[in-house]
Protein backbone atom coordinates (compact mmCIF):
# COMPACT_ATOMS: atom_id res chain seq x y z
CA UNK A 1 0.00 0.00 0.00
CA UNK A 2 1.76 3.29 -1.20
CA UNK A 3 1.31 6.13 1.60
CA UNK A 4 3.06 7.77 3.61
CA UNK A 5 0.34 7.70 6.23
CA UNK A 6 -0.08 4.45 6.71
CA UNK A 7 0.68 0.27 6.40
CA UNK A 8 -0.49 0.32 10.44
CA UNK A 9 0.47 -2.98 11.81
CA UNK A 10 2.14 -1.43 15.02
CA UNK A 11 3.00 1.92 12.93
CA UNK A 12 2.53 5.21 14.63
CA UNK A 13 -0.31 7.38 13.56
CA UNK A 14 0.38 10.13 10.94
CA UNK A 15 0.72 13.97 12.59
CA UNK A 16 -2.60 14.48 11.47
CA UNK A 17 -4.14 11.58 12.77
CA UNK A 18 -3.05 12.48 16.25
CA UNK A 19 -3.78 15.73 15.58
CA UNK A 20 -7.60 14.42 15.22
CA UNK A 21 -7.14 12.48 18.16
CA UNK A 22 -6.33 14.96 20.57
CA UNK A 23 -8.58 16.01 23.66
CA UNK A 24 -9.18 19.28 22.19
CA UNK A 25 -10.22 18.02 18.39
CA UNK A 26 -11.41 14.34 18.74
CA UNK A 27 -13.28 14.90 15.40
CA UNK A 28 -15.37 12.03 14.05
CA UNK A 29 -17.16 12.24 10.67
CA UNK A 30 -20.67 11.12 10.29
CA UNK A 31 -21.71 10.22 6.89
CA UNK A 32 -25.52 9.57 6.55
CA UNK A 33 -26.83 7.33 3.65
CA UNK A 34 -30.53 7.33 2.62
CA UNK A 35 -31.52 4.43 1.34
CA UNK A 36 -34.72 3.17 -0.60
CA UNK A 37 -35.89 0.55 0.59
CA UNK A 38 -36.21 -0.68 4.51
CA UNK A 39 -33.03 -1.57 5.77
CA UNK A 40 -31.77 -5.62 5.29
CA UNK A 41 -29.35 -5.99 8.57
CA UNK A 42 -28.55 -9.39 7.97
CA UNK A 43 -27.77 -8.33 4.42
CA UNK A 44 -25.33 -5.27 5.65
CA UNK A 45 -23.74 -7.55 7.81
CA UNK A 46 -22.90 -10.11 5.44
CA UNK A 47 -21.67 -7.36 2.77
CA UNK A 48 -19.57 -5.88 5.83
CA UNK A 49 -17.89 -9.17 6.30
CA UNK A 50 -16.16 -9.61 2.85
CA UNK A 51 -16.07 -5.56 2.26
CA UNK A 52 -12.84 -3.53 1.68
CA UNK A 53 -13.18 -1.72 4.92
CA UNK A 54 -13.22 -4.63 7.16
CA UNK A 55 -9.81 -5.53 4.95
CA UNK A 56 -8.16 -2.34 4.92
CA UNK A 57 -5.63 -2.16 8.10
CA UNK A 58 -6.82 1.28 9.55
CA UNK A 59 -10.55 -0.25 10.00
CA UNK A 60 -9.17 -3.38 11.88
CA UNK A 61 -6.30 -1.51 14.07
CA UNK A 62 -6.98 -0.14 17.40
CA UNK A 63 -5.19 2.42 18.68
CA UNK A 64 -2.95 2.26 21.55
CA UNK A 65 0.08 4.83 23.34
CA UNK A 66 3.63 3.69 23.96
CA UNK A 67 5.40 4.38 27.55
CA UNK A 68 6.18 8.26 25.25
CA UNK A 69 2.35 8.54 24.51
CA UNK A 70 2.57 8.20 20.91
CA UNK A 71 -0.26 6.70 19.64
CA UNK A 72 0.46 3.71 17.49
CA UNK A 73 -2.15 1.49 14.98
CA UNK A 74 -2.35 -2.24 16.18
CA UNK A 75 -3.66 -4.85 14.22
CA UNK A 76 -6.75 -6.59 16.14
CA UNK A 77 -7.15 -10.28 17.09
CA UNK A 78 -11.05 -9.52 15.83
CA UNK A 79 -13.50 -7.75 14.52
CA UNK A 80 -17.05 -8.31 16.46
CA UNK A 81 -19.37 -6.94 14.05
CA UNK A 82 -22.44 -6.86 17.01
CA UNK A 83 -20.05 -4.09 18.78
CA UNK A 84 -19.61 -1.68 15.92
CA UNK A 85 -23.65 -2.09 14.10
CA UNK A 86 -26.03 0.05 16.49
CA UNK A 87 -29.01 -0.61 15.31
CA UNK A 88 -32.17 1.62 16.74
CA UNK A 89 -35.91 0.16 15.53
CA UNK A 90 -37.50 3.53 16.25
CA UNK A 91 -37.73 7.09 15.49
CA UNK A 92 -34.69 8.93 17.05
CA UNK A 93 -36.47 12.44 16.66
CA UNK A 94 -36.79 14.04 20.11
CA UNK A 95 -39.03 16.60 18.65
CA UNK A 96 -42.34 16.87 20.95
CA UNK A 97 -44.46 17.37 17.25
CA UNK A 98 -44.08 14.05 14.51
CA UNK A 99 -41.58 15.38 12.04
CA UNK A 100 -40.17 14.01 8.68
CA UNK A 101 -37.33 11.70 7.72
CA UNK A 102 -35.02 14.36 7.24
CA UNK A 103 -35.42 16.66 10.03
CA UNK A 104 -35.26 13.37 12.46
CA UNK A 105 -31.87 12.18 10.70
CA UNK A 106 -30.25 15.44 11.09
CA UNK A 107 -31.77 15.68 14.68
CA UNK A 108 -30.23 13.23 15.55
CA UNK A 109 -26.75 13.75 13.78
CA UNK A 110 -27.05 17.26 15.61
CA UNK A 111 -26.84 14.82 19.27
CA UNK A 112 -24.13 12.68 17.85
CA UNK A 113 -22.08 15.73 17.10
CA UNK A 114 -21.71 16.90 21.04
CA UNK A 115 -22.13 12.93 22.14
CA UNK A 116 -19.16 11.08 23.37
CA UNK A 117 -16.34 9.96 20.86
CA UNK A 118 -15.89 6.43 19.87
CA UNK A 119 -14.44 3.75 22.36
CA UNK A 120 -10.57 3.18 21.55
CA UNK A 121 -11.10 -0.48 23.04
CA UNK A 122 -12.65 -1.04 19.00
CA UNK A 123 -11.57 -0.05 15.59
CA UNK A 124 -12.68 3.50 15.53
CA UNK A 125 -15.89 3.08 13.47
CA UNK A 126 -19.46 2.69 14.03
CA UNK A 127 -22.48 2.02 12.01
CA UNK A 128 -25.73 3.34 13.34
CA UNK A 129 -28.78 2.21 11.58
CA UNK A 130 -31.85 3.87 12.00
CA UNK A 131 -34.67 1.40 10.72
CA UNK A 132 -37.21 3.53 10.93
CA UNK A 133 -35.88 6.58 8.72
CA UNK A 134 -34.21 3.64 6.02
CA UNK A 135 -31.12 5.63 6.74
CA UNK A 136 -27.30 4.28 7.45
CA UNK A 137 -25.27 6.56 9.34
CA UNK A 138 -21.41 5.59 9.43
CA UNK A 139 -19.32 7.14 11.98
CA UNK A 140 -15.54 7.39 10.91
CA UNK A 141 -12.92 8.68 13.56
CA UNK A 142 -10.90 11.20 11.56
CA UNK A 143 -7.23 9.50 11.99
CA UNK A 144 -8.67 7.09 9.96
CA UNK A 145 -8.42 9.09 6.27
CA UNK A 146 -10.25 12.83 5.48
CA UNK A 147 -13.13 12.92 3.17
CA UNK A 148 -11.38 11.69 -0.20
CA UNK A 149 -9.90 8.70 1.30
CA UNK A 150 -13.15 7.10 3.25
CA UNK A 151 -15.45 8.17 0.39
CA UNK A 152 -13.25 6.13 -2.01
CA UNK A 153 -13.32 3.26 -0.10
CA UNK A 154 -17.03 3.38 1.07
CA UNK A 155 -17.91 3.57 -3.04
CA UNK A 156 -14.97 0.65 -4.04
CA UNK A 157 -17.78 -1.60 -2.34
CA UNK A 158 -20.45 0.18 -4.23
CA UNK A 159 -21.81 -0.42 -7.37
CA UNK A 160 -23.81 1.93 -10.38
CA UNK A 161 -27.54 1.47 -9.96
CA UNK A 162 -28.32 1.15 -14.04
CA UNK A 163 -25.16 -1.15 -14.38
CA UNK A 164 -24.41 -3.48 -11.42
CA UNK A 165 -21.27 -4.81 -12.67
CA UNK A 166 -19.51 -1.03 -12.67
CA UNK A 167 -18.14 1.13 -10.27
CA UNK A 168 -19.40 4.33 -9.66
CA UNK A 169 -17.98 7.26 -11.87
CA UNK A 170 -16.32 10.01 -9.91
CA UNK A 171 -16.51 13.56 -11.34
CA UNK A 172 -12.95 14.11 -10.97
CA UNK A 173 -11.16 10.89 -11.48
CA UNK A 174 -9.53 12.67 -14.35
CA UNK A 175 -5.90 13.48 -14.81
CA UNK A 176 -5.17 17.18 -15.70
CA UNK A 177 -5.40 18.35 -19.11
CA UNK A 178 -1.86 18.39 -20.43
CA UNK A 179 -2.72 21.42 -22.71
CA UNK A 180 -2.98 23.48 -19.31
CA UNK A 181 0.82 22.67 -18.09
CA UNK A 182 2.19 23.90 -21.43
CA UNK A 183 -0.06 27.00 -21.44
CA UNK A 184 2.83 29.03 -20.53
CA UNK A 185 4.47 28.44 -23.41
CA UNK A 186 4.17 31.21 -26.04
CA UNK A 187 4.45 34.02 -23.42
CA UNK A 188 6.92 36.83 -23.41
CA UNK A 189 9.82 36.38 -20.83
CA UNK A 190 8.29 39.93 -19.00
CA UNK A 191 4.75 38.19 -18.97
CA UNK A 192 5.91 35.25 -16.96
CA UNK A 193 8.42 37.66 -14.46
CA UNK A 194 5.50 39.69 -13.50
CA UNK A 195 3.29 36.06 -13.14
CA UNK A 196 6.32 34.52 -11.01
CA UNK A 197 6.62 37.80 -9.11
CA UNK A 198 3.04 37.70 -8.41
CA UNK A 199 3.19 33.99 -6.96
CA UNK A 200 6.27 34.85 -4.84
CA UNK A 201 3.80 37.99 -3.25
CA UNK A 202 0.50 36.05 -3.12
CA UNK A 203 2.45 33.36 -1.07
CA UNK A 204 3.87 35.48 1.68
CA UNK A 205 1.26 37.47 2.10
CA UNK A 206 -1.21 34.39 2.50
CA UNK A 207 1.50 32.72 4.63
CA UNK A 208 1.95 35.65 6.97
CA UNK A 209 -1.97 36.01 7.22
CA UNK A 210 -2.21 32.10 8.12
CA UNK A 211 0.42 32.65 10.98
CA UNK A 212 -1.49 35.40 12.11
CA UNK A 213 -4.50 33.70 12.32
CA UNK A 214 -2.71 31.25 14.66
CA UNK A 215 -1.81 33.88 17.07
CA UNK A 216 -4.03 36.75 17.76
CA UNK A 217 -5.99 38.59 14.61
CA UNK A 218 -9.21 37.54 14.76
CA UNK A 219 -12.96 38.38 13.05
CA UNK A 220 -15.17 41.41 14.13
CA UNK A 221 -17.60 39.80 16.17
CA UNK A 222 -21.51 38.94 14.03
CA UNK A 223 -24.42 36.68 14.63
CA UNK A 224 -22.69 33.51 13.83
CA UNK A 225 -19.19 34.23 15.17
CA UNK A 226 -18.07 30.94 17.81
CA UNK A 227 -14.92 31.09 20.25
CA UNK A 228 -13.12 29.10 22.31
CA UNK A 229 -16.07 26.32 24.04
CA UNK A 230 -18.20 26.44 21.75
CA UNK A 231 -17.82 23.09 20.00
CA UNK A 232 -19.38 22.17 23.42
CA UNK A 233 -22.68 23.80 22.97
CA UNK A 234 -26.06 22.31 22.04
CA UNK A 235 -26.30 22.14 17.65
CA UNK A 236 -28.95 22.02 15.22
CA UNK A 237 -28.80 20.39 11.79
CA UNK A 238 -30.22 21.65 8.36
CA UNK A 239 -29.81 20.67 4.80
CA UNK A 240 -29.45 23.10 1.93
CA UNK A 241 -30.40 21.29 -1.76
CA UNK A 242 -28.90 22.18 -4.85
CA UNK A 243 -29.16 21.47 -8.01
CA UNK A 244 -25.70 20.18 -10.03
CA UNK A 245 -27.13 21.32 -13.43
CA UNK A 246 -28.32 24.73 -11.49
CA UNK A 247 -24.31 25.63 -10.27
CA UNK A 248 -23.00 24.32 -13.92
CA UNK A 249 -25.33 26.42 -15.89
CA UNK A 250 -24.41 29.78 -13.04
CA UNK A 251 -20.73 28.87 -13.56
CA UNK A 252 -20.89 29.25 -17.64
CA UNK A 253 -21.49 32.81 -16.97
CA UNK A 254 -18.36 34.00 -16.02
CA UNK A 255 -15.50 32.77 -17.76
CA UNK A 256 -13.43 30.31 -16.36
CA UNK A 257 -15.22 29.94 -13.01
CA UNK A 258 -15.34 26.54 -11.18
CA UNK A 259 -17.84 24.86 -9.26
CA UNK A 260 -16.10 25.57 -6.09
CA UNK A 261 -16.13 29.50 -7.06
CA UNK A 262 -20.37 29.12 -7.59
CA UNK A 263 -19.93 27.06 -4.19
CA UNK A 264 -18.48 30.06 -2.30
CA UNK A 265 -20.45 33.06 -3.90
CA UNK A 266 -23.38 31.12 -3.09
CA UNK A 267 -22.12 31.02 0.08
CA UNK A 268 -21.25 34.77 0.17
CA UNK A 269 -24.11 35.93 -0.88
CA UNK A 270 -26.25 33.60 1.20
CA UNK A 271 -24.38 34.72 4.36
CA UNK A 272 -24.89 38.37 4.12
CA UNK A 273 -28.84 37.67 3.16
CA UNK A 274 -28.99 35.62 6.85
CA UNK A 275 -27.12 38.87 8.49
CA UNK A 276 -29.11 41.15 7.16
CA UNK A 277 -32.17 39.57 8.27
CA UNK A 278 -30.71 39.51 11.44
CA UNK A 279 -29.09 42.38 12.22
CA UNK A 280 -30.18 44.99 9.37
CA UNK A 281 -28.20 47.66 9.12
CA UNK A 282 -26.07 47.08 12.03
CA UNK A 283 -23.15 45.77 10.37
CA UNK A 284 -20.56 48.02 7.77
CA UNK A 285 -20.46 47.40 4.36
CA UNK A 286 -17.92 45.17 3.39
CA UNK A 287 -16.99 43.62 6.73
CA UNK A 288 -14.76 40.82 6.26
CA UNK A 289 -16.10 37.35 7.31
CA UNK A 290 -13.44 34.70 7.05
CA UNK A 291 -14.21 30.87 6.48
CA UNK A 292 -11.59 28.24 6.83
CA UNK A 293 -11.92 25.31 3.83
CA UNK A 294 -10.46 22.16 3.91
CA UNK A 295 -8.34 21.36 0.54
CA UNK A 296 -7.38 18.07 -1.07
CA UNK A 297 -3.72 18.01 -1.67
CA UNK A 298 -3.55 14.96 -3.94
CA UNK A 299 -2.00 14.84 -7.27
CA UNK A 300 -5.58 13.95 -8.74
CA UNK A 301 -8.26 16.75 -8.00
CA UNK A 302 -10.79 15.45 -6.18
CA UNK A 303 -11.13 11.58 -5.24
CA UNK A 304 -9.99 8.44 -6.43
CA UNK A 305 -11.14 5.05 -7.14
CA UNK A 306 -9.44 2.93 -4.03
CA UNK A 307 -7.68 0.65 -6.32
CA UNK A 308 -5.60 3.98 -7.83
CA UNK A 309 -5.09 5.04 -4.24
CA UNK A 310 -3.23 2.02 -2.84
CA UNK A 311 -0.31 1.40 -5.80
CA UNK A 312 2.98 1.80 -4.62
CA UNK A 313 3.52 3.74 -7.65
CA UNK A 314 1.56 6.57 -7.57
CA UNK A 315 3.29 8.85 -5.40
CA UNK A 316 0.70 11.44 -5.76
CA UNK A 317 -2.71 9.78 -4.32
CA UNK A 318 -1.71 8.90 -0.52
CA UNK A 319 -4.68 6.63 1.94
CA UNK A 320 -4.88 8.57 5.11
CA UNK A 321 -4.93 12.44 6.03
CA UNK A 322 -3.42 14.62 3.35
CA UNK A 323 -5.57 17.96 2.79
CA UNK A 324 -4.28 21.85 3.91
CA UNK A 325 -6.66 24.59 4.96
CA UNK A 326 -6.97 27.94 3.31
CA UNK A 327 -8.20 31.08 4.76
CA UNK A 328 -11.06 32.57 2.43
CA UNK A 329 -12.47 35.69 3.34
CA UNK A 330 -16.06 37.03 1.69
CA UNK A 331 -17.53 40.06 2.32
CA UNK A 332 -20.82 41.75 3.72
CA UNK A 333 -22.84 43.45 1.09
CA UNK A 334 -26.61 44.06 1.30
CA UNK A 335 -28.74 41.87 -0.77
CA UNK A 336 -30.41 44.95 -2.65
CA UNK A 337 -27.69 44.74 -5.62
CA UNK A 338 -28.43 44.56 -9.15
CA UNK A 339 -26.40 41.69 -9.69
CA UNK A 340 -26.65 38.24 -8.15
CA UNK A 341 -23.81 37.49 -10.26
CA UNK A 342 -21.66 40.23 -8.43
CA UNK A 343 -20.80 37.94 -5.67
CA UNK A 344 -19.28 34.63 -7.94
CA UNK A 345 -17.18 37.28 -9.94
CA UNK A 346 -15.70 38.40 -6.21
CA UNK A 347 -15.51 35.12 -5.07
CA UNK A 348 -13.42 33.73 -8.33
CA UNK A 349 -11.08 36.93 -7.90
CA UNK A 350 -10.30 36.05 -4.33
CA UNK A 351 -10.20 31.64 -4.96
CA UNK A 352 -7.62 32.17 -7.78
CA UNK A 353 -5.54 34.47 -5.95
CA UNK A 354 -5.69 31.66 -2.91
CA UNK A 355 -5.10 28.96 -5.81
CA UNK A 356 -1.44 30.97 -6.54
CA UNK A 357 -0.24 30.46 -2.88
CA UNK A 358 1.05 28.20 -0.91
CA UNK A 359 -1.13 28.40 2.07
CA UNK A 360 -2.66 24.57 2.18
CA UNK A 361 0.35 23.27 1.25
CA UNK A 362 2.21 25.36 4.30
CA UNK A 363 -0.65 24.41 6.50
CA UNK A 364 0.02 20.69 5.47
CA UNK A 365 3.69 20.94 6.52
CA UNK A 366 3.50 23.20 9.82
CA UNK A 367 1.26 20.25 11.17
CA UNK A 368 3.89 17.63 10.22
CA UNK A 369 6.66 19.72 11.16
CA UNK A 370 5.05 21.31 14.73
CA UNK A 371 3.87 17.84 15.89
CA UNK A 372 7.36 15.62 16.10
CA UNK A 373 9.26 18.60 17.62
CA UNK A 374 6.25 20.29 19.57
CA UNK A 375 4.15 17.63 20.63
CA UNK A 376 0.81 16.99 20.02
CA UNK A 377 -0.19 19.85 22.47
CA UNK A 378 0.82 22.68 21.35
CA UNK A 379 -0.29 21.60 17.30
CA UNK A 380 -3.48 21.12 18.54
CA UNK A 381 -3.75 24.72 20.25
CA UNK A 382 -2.19 26.09 17.06
CA UNK A 383 -5.02 24.66 15.07
CA UNK A 384 -7.42 25.48 16.97
CA UNK A 385 -6.85 28.94 17.45
CA UNK A 386 -7.05 29.39 13.58
CA UNK A 387 -10.71 27.98 14.20
CA UNK A 388 -11.43 30.48 17.16
CA UNK A 389 -9.89 33.11 15.54
CA UNK A 390 -12.50 32.83 11.96
CA UNK A 391 -15.85 32.60 11.18
CA UNK A 392 -16.83 29.12 9.59
CA UNK A 393 -15.56 26.65 8.04
CA UNK A 394 -16.49 24.48 4.89
CA UNK A 395 -15.38 21.45 2.92
CA UNK A 396 -16.77 19.95 -0.35
CA UNK A 397 -16.62 16.37 -1.51
CA UNK A 398 -16.85 15.45 -4.53
CA UNK A 399 -19.87 11.97 -4.87
CA UNK A 400 -20.67 9.88 -7.80
CA UNK A 401 -22.18 10.89 -10.61
CA UNK A 402 -25.30 8.37 -11.26
CA UNK A 403 -27.50 6.79 -8.62
CA UNK A 404 -25.40 3.52 -6.53
CA UNK A 405 -26.53 0.45 -5.02
CA UNK A 406 -24.84 -0.46 -1.33
CA UNK A 407 -25.78 -3.64 0.30
CA UNK A 408 -28.22 -4.37 -2.30
CA UNK A 409 -30.12 -1.00 -1.81
CA UNK A 410 -30.29 2.03 -4.08
CA UNK A 411 -28.93 4.81 -2.24
CA UNK A 412 -31.11 8.23 -2.28
CA UNK A 413 -28.65 10.66 -0.65
CA UNK A 414 -25.40 11.20 0.98
CA UNK A 415 -24.63 13.91 3.48
CA UNK A 416 -21.59 14.30 5.86
CA UNK A 417 -20.99 16.36 8.78
CA UNK A 418 -18.42 15.87 11.58
CA UNK A 419 -18.33 16.73 15.44
CA UNK A 420 -18.25 19.94 16.70
CA UNK A 421 -15.64 22.75 16.07
CA UNK A 422 -15.49 25.98 17.65
CA UNK A 423 -17.12 27.62 14.47
CA UNK A 424 -21.03 27.88 15.18
CA UNK A 425 -21.22 27.56 12.01
CA UNK A 426 -19.58 24.84 9.77
CA UNK A 427 -20.91 23.28 6.40
CA UNK A 428 -19.98 19.95 4.44
CA UNK A 429 -21.05 19.74 1.01
CA UNK A 430 -21.25 16.70 -0.84
CA UNK A 431 -22.96 15.90 -4.73
CA UNK A 432 -24.43 12.77 -5.68
CA UNK A 433 -26.34 12.30 -8.58
CA UNK A 434 -26.62 15.21 -10.24
CA UNK A 435 -27.58 16.61 -6.38
CA UNK A 436 -25.85 18.52 -4.10
CA UNK A 437 -26.57 18.43 -0.63
CA UNK A 438 -24.63 20.75 1.77
CA UNK A 439 -25.48 20.00 5.63
CA UNK A 440 -25.57 23.07 7.96
CA UNK A 441 -24.18 23.04 11.44
CA UNK A 442 -24.93 25.69 13.79
CA UNK A 443 -24.52 26.56 18.05
CA UNK A 444 -28.40 26.83 18.28
CA UNK A 445 -28.02 29.31 20.82
CA UNK A 446 -26.22 31.37 18.47
CA UNK A 447 -27.59 30.51 15.13
CA UNK A 448 -31.42 29.30 16.27
CA UNK A 449 -32.67 29.08 12.62
CA UNK A 450 -30.31 26.89 10.66
CA UNK A 451 -33.41 25.98 8.18
CA UNK A 452 -33.63 29.71 7.21
CA UNK A 453 -30.20 29.80 6.70
CA UNK A 454 -30.32 27.11 4.12
CA UNK A 455 -32.94 28.87 2.24
CA UNK A 456 -30.56 31.58 2.52
CA UNK A 457 -28.18 29.69 0.18
CA UNK A 458 -30.82 27.84 -1.84
CA UNK A 459 -32.40 31.32 -2.73
CA UNK A 460 -29.16 32.66 -3.88
CA UNK A 461 -28.36 30.18 -6.17
CA UNK A 462 -31.43 30.26 -8.00
CA UNK A 463 -31.38 34.62 -8.47
CA UNK A 464 -27.77 33.78 -9.98
CA UNK A 465 -29.28 30.81 -12.21
CA UNK A 466 -32.08 33.57 -13.20
CA UNK A 467 -29.36 36.11 -14.21
CA UNK A 468 -27.48 33.69 -15.76
CA UNK A 469 -30.12 32.82 -18.11
CA UNK A 470 -30.94 36.32 -18.55
CA UNK A 471 -27.37 36.69 -19.78
CA UNK A 472 -27.71 34.02 -21.96
CA UNK A 473 -30.65 34.89 -23.80
CA UNK A 474 -29.57 38.47 -24.20
CA UNK A 475 -26.51 37.57 -25.97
Amino acid sequence: MGSSDDDCAEQPLSPPGRLFLHPRWNLIIHCAIGLKNPIDIDAIKSRLKTSLLLSHPRFSSLVVRDSHGVEHWQKATHIDLDRHIIILHNPVSTASQPVDHDTAVNDYLADLSISSGLSTDKPLWELHLLMAHNCCVFRLHHALGDGASLMSLFLADCRRADDQEKLPTLAYGKKKDKKRVNSSSGKSWWVLLVGFLSMVWFNLVFVVEFVMRSLWVCDSKTEISGGDGVELWPRKLATARFRLQDMKLVKKAVPNATINDVLFGVISSGLSRYLEHRTPNALPEGLQITGLAMVDLREQLGLQELSDMMKSNSPGLIWGNKFGMILLPIYYHKSNGPDPLVYLKRAKVMIDRRKRSLQAHFSYKTILSTMPYLGAKVTAWLNYKILCNTSFSISNIIGPEEEIIAAGNTVTYLRVNSTTLPHALTMHMVSYAGRVDMQISVAKDIIPDPAFLANCFEEALLDMKEAASRNTTMS
